[in-house]
């Protein structure tokens, strides 16, 4: 072995162990790829474990463990991808694979030579523990705590079910143009429910974290966060009110509220839905689209966040996108295939499920950055409005841009003042228009750590977002007396 091969096979030997290849039979894989005149294709092998350990009515009710191996070739022809995957890695079923994936190329046999480089990417979540070497028994003396704990806090609480689960993969990327990049993702959630009953009326909320981290990120502290904001959630809404209905100013609280950014704004930012002309920003980019102390990022760089990611799943670093600038638009969220489409770079979002999905462009964290007022000025600007504090679901028009998000909890705002908690609100508008009414933004960005997970074109990947408490000065707010 020659000194270069030695260096490159210790360099990679952990990944590629784990998948039973080395760098000659990549190569094979991609000149069968492109055997049928495709313009480019790649690899992507994937190792994941992942468990789940639940307790209900302080007794480990449920415990599973999952383990997946697999890989996939793409190849790209024009605008044409063709993709194929399999769970066998023998190397006559990957070659097999890299042939069918190559039919959607019809054309001259192209004879590639391969050169791989080792691509170095940052590390955004890093870990002193792998999850595969954390023991059972102290993930669930964790759910333990955080059982006993919710109990303690309030009689009232009749029924407490806590999860934690964890997933860790192992990620190797090849492709035509000589680039291997690996990753080792981990990632945890902790969370909670409750039930609490008060006078014969019930009340359930829940409260949770997700992270790209280890074990040592739940300390007491975070334990103890976790119960007392789980029991405050549920046990408040014995208080609340229904939400007035009709149009009027709603302030965004920082953090979580940032859901409301990614799904009404962000998806409509996606390059995919913009080059097939379905998106409202097709023709936005250049454009004033929000005032001017508006900027808003997807970021893939923020330490241990659930978004984040030190390589897409098309081999390109993770990077931070602006999206909007000082409230123009400047950047659609791009993969490798829309990138080359517009004659730009790709920005890293090119993201999958797994082995068995193709790369579309994805979201990571996307959030708004500080403005120039603060949340004591927002809250006081409005004389009668809604005080968002933790959404839900909702449902977006990515062509037209409307949507219904259903905020579980929140405050009246009444002479300038938070008072009355509300529940079970609608918010109803159009992101866009939603967008340039966003008429003070505050100096307090919170990036969320709650486990979301974003859906599209049937694949669900981990995201985040965030939001500085923000002022829309009016939106329709639809409450149970609309």
């Amino acid at each position: 072995m020659t000194n270069d091969k030695a260096k490159f096979r210790e360099a990679t030997a952990l990944v590629f162990d784990r998948f039973g290849v080395d760098d000659a039979m990549l190569k094979k894989i991609l000149q069968a790829a492109m055997s049928k005149g495709g313009d480019f294709a790649d690899i992507y092998f994937e190792f994941s474990r992942s468990n789940n350990i639940s307790i209900e009515d302080s007794l480990v009710s449920r415990a599973s463990s999952n383990v997946t191996l697999g890989m996939g070739v793409r190849v790209l022809k024009g605008d044409q991808t063709g993709y194929s995957f399999t769970e066998e890695l023998t190397p006559e079923t990957m070659l097999r694979v890299a042939n069918t994936a190559a039919n959607i190329a019809i054309g001259s046999s192209k004879n590639i030579s391969v050169g791989f480089e080792i691509q170095k990417n940052s590390d955004f979540y890093p870990i002193e523990t792998r999850w595969e070497d954390a023991g059972i028994d102290q993930r669930i003396s964790l759910i333990k705590k955080v059982d006993t704990m919710i109990y303690s806090l309030d009689s009232r609480v009749s029924k407490a079910n806590v999860n934690i689960s964890d997933d860790e993969r192992y990620l190797l990327y090849a492709n035509s143009e000589g680039i291997i990049a690996e990753d080792y993702q981990p990632m945890t959630r902790l969370g909670a429910s409750v039930v609490a009953v008060q006078n014969g009326r019930r009340e359930n909320n829940f409260h949770n974290y997700s992270l790209r981290s280890d074990i040592r990120f739940y300390t007491e502290e975070k334990l103890e966060t976790l119960a007392k904001e789980t029991v405050r959630r549920t046990t408040a809404l014995f208080d609340a009110v229904n939400a007035p209905a009709g149009e009027m100013p709603v302030v965004l609280a920082a953090g979580s509220s940032g859901i409301l950014l990614h799904e009404a704004i962000g998806h409509g930012m996606e390059a995919d839905f913009n080059r097939k002309g379905i998106s409202i920003y097709s023709d936005k980019i250049g454009k004033m689209i929000a005032e001017p102390f508006v900027t808003i990022v997807d970021n893939a760089m923020n330490k241990n966040i659930r978004g984040s990611i030190n390589v897409d799943d098309e081999g390109v670093p993770g990077q931070r996108t602006v999206l909007v600038d000082n409230g123009k638009m400047v950047s659609y969220i791009h993969d490798r295939i829309s990138a080359k489409h517009y004659g730009v770079k790709p920005t890293g979002n090119g993201r999958r499920e797994s082995f068995r999905h193709k790369p579309l462009p994805r979201m990571r964290n996307t959030y708004m950055e500080n403005g120039p007022h603060t949340p004591e000025e927002i809250i006081a600007s409005v004389k009668k409005g809604i005080y968002a504090d933790q959404f839900t679901n909702g449902e977006v028009n990515i062509g037209a841009g409307d949507f219904t998000f259903y905020v579980k909890s929140g405050y009246l705002i009444e002479d300038g003042k938070l008072t009355k908690p509300v529940k079970d609100v609608n918010i109803i508008g159009n992101g866009p228009d939603v967008l340039t009414k966003i008429v003070m933004v505050a100096d307090d960005l919170k990036l969320s750590e709650g486990g979301w997970t974003c859906g599209k074109d049937g694949q669900g990947v981990p995201v985040s977002q965030g939001i500085p408490t923000c002022k829309i000065s009016s939106v329709t707010v639809g409450g149970m007396n609309s």
